[in-house]
């Protein structure tokens, strides 16, 4: 009977546990992607205010900063776009660092700006210049994902063996400006970055064809890494060879750095006013991160993780 009753609180307790993390990362998303935010435009009040909400977190976990002013570094964003004269825009990755006296380090890392109110281009519907483009999936998701793990990273009551790197990057709207200037002026040095995790829109999981995982080629360690993983376990998922496409991964992936990018793919609502956090699937969101958590665990058997070029040869 006792070891019924022992059973049963496990259960409960785990199940509460999830219940709680998938409430979190709703929280976090309706947060960033609230109207109140417009859109989190880059050099907008309201991008700033996000990179504070992060800040906050990042400092309750206890991660050290790691940018060049605190956990903020500072850079200048161009906008060329049609629908506004070309303009400088401040703009600013947010990095915290877990230090955990480890040689090597893995990026963990989410964009946080979206196009704003459709002034700075990019939006896909013509009507909508001047109004909210909230992002919840593009990607509000995807740093909901960034703070989870770091919460979870920072508070297993766990020394892993490599140390992590938790950047929220700005200005990816506008060509991937935020991983761009990290991977110039790093605030590590990257030859010790073991590989770099990207989640970049991870809402809005289509559950027949599972999560895209980009950047499988990049390095022959991610083979056995991924055929531990129990398939069963986990949201569905499938691999993708190469290293570039579409988001902050590219970066380093041009810099040699094995890379891994999650993506749950595009929709009707992609870039539009209609990218609202009620349409984000927060218990997928949940198993991806899960998924995650994995992969990285099971990269910890690898002391090194070789980079392999997966561009077609010209």
């Amino acid at each position: 009977m006792k070891k019924l009753i022992l059973l049963s609180s496990l259960l409960i307790n785990c199940f509460t546990s999830t219940a709680q993390e998938v409430e979190t990362l709703k929280d976090h998303v309706y947060f960033l992607a609230d109207d109140a935010m417009k859109g989190r435009g880059t050099g907008s009040k309201e991008v700033k205010k996000a990179a504070k909400y992060i800040k906050k977190h990042f400092k309750m976990f206890g991660l050290l900063p790691k940018g060049e002013r605190g956990y903020e570094q500072d850079f200048e964003a161009i906008v060329r776009k049609v629908i506004v004269k070309d303009s400088i825009r401040s703009a600013k990755n947010i990095i915290g660092f877990l230090d955990n006296d480890a040689e090597r380090t893995i990026v963990i890392g989410a964009h946080y700006d979206h196009i704003g109110e459709g002034k700075q281009g990019s939006s896909r519907d013509s009507t909508s210049y001047g109004v909210i483009h909230n992002g919840a999936d593009d990607n509000a998701s995807g740093v909901a994902g960034l703070l989870e793990l770091a919460r979870y990273f920072t508070q297993n009551n766990e020394e892993e063996p490599f140390n992590f790197l938790f950047i929220a990057f700005g200005a990816e709207e506008l060509g991937l400006l935020g991983s761009k200037y990290f991977v110039a002026n790093p605030t590590i040095p990257l030859s010790n970055i073991h590989f770099m995790l990207n989640m970049d829109m991870i809402g809005r999981l289509n559950k027949e064809r599972g999560v895209s995982v980009i950047g499988y080629g990049t390095s022959p360690e991610f083979e056995p890494i991924f055929n531990q993983i129990d398939k069963s376990q986990h949201v569905k998922f499938y691999t993708g060879y190469e290293g570039r496409g579409g988001s902050d991964q590219t970066s380093f992936y041009i810099k040699d750095i094995p890379v891994l990018f999650f993506h749950t793919g595009g929709h009707e609502d992609y870039h539009k006013p209609t990218d609202d956090p009620n349409k984000v699937d927060y218990e997928s969101l949940k198993g991806i991160i899960e998924l995650e958590k994995e992969v990285i665990l099971n990269s910890f058997q690898f002391p090194v993780m070789q980079f392999r070029n997966t561009d077609p040869e010209e």
